[in-house]
């Protein structure tokens, strides 16, 4: 991966101008696994500050041959759920949120979130 990236597990992160993204290594069908493994990333490796205002969420979740049998929403709440009170203060100020399906040349997950234009 670029340079700028923190944390060396299944979990990175790094700031892209005013974005951050933050990319999860693997699949699993539970998306709950997801919420305590992105919100502990961000408790032990994470140094920047939540913003107010409103912010923009896209979730991208890539997948090899079938996609799992997993509900997005589920999954797109159990990462809001993970990143609230580190990238923003409350999942309430998500103005625009995409959650999309892909298949891809490896099972991941990124999320990727900025401040929304006004």
């Amino acid at each position: 991966m670029t340079a700028g990236w923190i944390g060396t597990g299944k979990v990175r992160a790094r700031e892209d101008g005013q974005a951050v993204e933050i990319v999860i290594e693997g699949l699993t069908t539970q998306a709950k696994y997801y919420k305590p493994l992105v919100y502990e990333f961000m408790r032990k490796e994470w140094a920047s500050r939540p913003s107010w205002g409103d912010h923009v969420v896209e979730i991208r979740m890539e997948h090899v041959g079938e996609p799992p049998w997993m509900d997005l929403d589920n999954l797109a709440k159990a990462l809001l759920d993970s990143i609230k009170g580190y990238l923003f203060h409350d999942d309430s100020q998500v103005a625009r949120l995409l959650v999309e399906r892909h298949e891809g040349e490896r099972e991941r997950i990124t999320i990727r979130s900025y401040p929304r234009k006004a």
